[in-house]
C-alpha cells in the first residue's frame, strides 16, 4: 500500500465511484501530506522560539525584537514556496480534472436546480434541444423558469426529486440553485 493510499484509508475516504475519483483522492492525499509537513515545520519553529526566547535566558523583555533581516527573508520564502505549490500543483491538477468533459454531442446534458427540500431536473425532450429559460419565468408551477412561448421547450421534461439517465452514456450536470446552496450527490 502506498503512502498516499495509506492516508486515504486513514481519513476514511469512500471508494471511488467514478473513473476520475483517484485523481481527486490523489490531490487530497498530497494536500494532507503537505499540510502535515507544514505542521511539523511550524511546530518545530514554535518550539525553537519558545526555548530560545524563554524568560530564564532573557529576564527583561526586548521590545526591539529581531533586528536582522533573516526573519523577513524566511517569511517571504515560506509565502513564495506555498504560492508555487498552489499555482504549480493544485491549480493545474484541478484544471486538468474539470476540463475532462466529454464532447457535448455524445454526452447527455441535464439542468438541475436546487431549492429548499427538493431538486428540479430539466431534461431535453425527444428533439434533444432544451427550451429557453429565464429568471422571470420561475414560479412554483414552473421551477426551472421555462419560457412558455419557446417551441423548443414544449417537449422538455421537468421532474422533481428523481433523475433517470441513459445507461453507458456520459452525463453532464449543469447545477444551479433557486434559493440556497445545497448538497448534491450522485451515486
Amino acid at each position: 500500500m502506498s503512502s498516499l493510499a495509506l492516508i486515504n484509508e486513514f481519513l476514511g475516504q469512500p471508494p471511488n465511484a467514478s473513473s476520475h475519483g483517484y485523481q481527486i483522492d490523489h490531490i487530497l492525499e498530497f494536500c494532507h501530506w503537505f499540510m502535515g509537513a507544514l505542521f511539523l515545520g511550524w511546530s518545530a519553529f514554535f518550539i525553537f522560539v519558545l526555548i530560545r526566547f524563554r524568560k530564564s535566558r532573557r529576564p527583561v523583555a526586548d521590545h526591539a525584537g529581531v533586528t536582522s533581516g533573516i526573519s523577513t527573508h524566511l517569511e517571504f520564502s515560506v509565502v513564495l514556496i506555498e504560492a508555487v505549490l498552489l499555482l504549480g500543483f493544485a491549480i493545474p491538477l484541478w484544471a486538468k480534472r474539470v476540463n475532462q468533459f466529454p464532447p457535448g454531442k455524445e454526452a447527455f446534458v441535464v439542468h438541475v436546480a436546487g431549492q429548499q427540500f427538493s431538486w428540479n431536473f430539466h431534461l431535453p425532450g425527444p428533439d434533444g434541444q432544451f427550451g429557453r429559460r429565464g429568471v422571470g419565468f420561475v414560479s412554483n408551477s414552473n421551477p426551472m423558469g421555462l419560457d412558455p412561448n419557446d417551441p423548443a421547450g414544449k417537449d422538455d421534461i421537468v421532474t422533481l426529486g428523481e433523475l433517470h439517465v441513459p445507461v453507458n452514456r456520459p452525463v453532464i450536470i449543469e447545477l444551479s440553485s433557486r434559493d440556497v446552496i445545497h448538497d448534491f450527490f450522485l451515486p
